[in-house]
């Protein structure tokens, strides 16, 4: 049994691996004996944090912005000089979003969350379709992080992020379709409220957490072994049989609601 969840030997890509989710998805596959490679946008971030994890098992880091195709080329290169060009298992995690009132909401909060959960999901997966099909572990295995926001209307005015994460789960569906002949599984995780940078500015208001975790059938934010835990059951042998799907990880936020 202990197999059947081992992503030990693995090798595997987080972007915005540097904090939030992303981190405790990384954090979460070392400790499970994986090599991961992480990258962040901002200069030093994701080579902060891979030093500390660095301690628990092997780790890298890279700057990147993924709505740079020179920044994708990079980390498929990366891909190469760490793991031999091959990778089991690609974390698409990296994502910003955006509020505003409707009648506000500018277009380019619009076009820079579009660009960066969509348009660099598709292009980095695209990128490193070489490296997954020539990964030791058949089969292969993208996760893409979507959100709850893209499976219900959202209590905020943040219309790019949700319709962001709605294009999210449904080129999941369409690219799992596609790669399944190839060895290739795409799900994706859509979590609720967990702590991060997106959630903070709600979590520091006076009463705040405890007003989310009001809204929350299970009482209670998402944790680091919600995330990854089920980032590793799709990884893992467990979770080979899987393509195609939309896992929400809220405390039923969307299942319950």
């Amino acid at each position: 049994m202990a197999e059947l969840f081992s992503v030990a030997g693995k090798t595997i890509l987080v972007t915005g691996g540097s904090r939030g989710i992303g981190e405790m998805i990384a954090r979460g596959m070392l400790d499970a004996g994986a090599r991961v490679l992480i990258c962040s946008r901002k200069p030093g971030a994701a080579a902060a944090v891979a030093a500390e994890l660095s301690k628990t098992g092997e780790c890298h880091a890279l700057q990147a912005d993924l709505t740079s195709g020179e920044d994708i080329a990079k980390l498929a290169e990366a891909v190469g000089e760490h793991f031999g060009g091959k990778l089991d298992v690609l974390v698409n995690n990296a994502g910003t979003t955006w509020g505003a009132p409707l009648e506000e909401f500018p277009a380019k909060g619009w076009e820079k969350v579009l660009s960066t959960n969509v348009t660099g999901v598709f292009e980095l997966t695209k990128a490193l379709l070489p490296a997954l099909r020539a990964a030791g572990d058949k089969p292969a295995r993208v996760i893409n992080i979507g959100s709850v926001d893209g499976l219900r209307v959202p209590p905020f005015e943040n219309y790019s992020y949700s319709a962001s994460k709605a294009a999210v789960h449904m080129l999941t569906r369409h690219l799992a379709k596609r790669l399944a002949g190839e060895a290739i599984t795409v799900n994706a995780i859509a979590p609720g409220f967990f702590p991060s940078d997106m959630t903070g500015f709600l979590l520091a208001e006076p009463g705040g957490q405890q007003a989310i975790e009001g809204t929350v059938p299970l009482g209670r934010l998402g944790g680091q072994d919600d995330i990854a835990g089920t980032a590793i059951f799709l990884s893992s042998a467990a979770g080979a049989y899987l393509t195609g799907a939309v896992l929400p990880v809220d405390g039923g936020l969307f299942g319950c609601g």
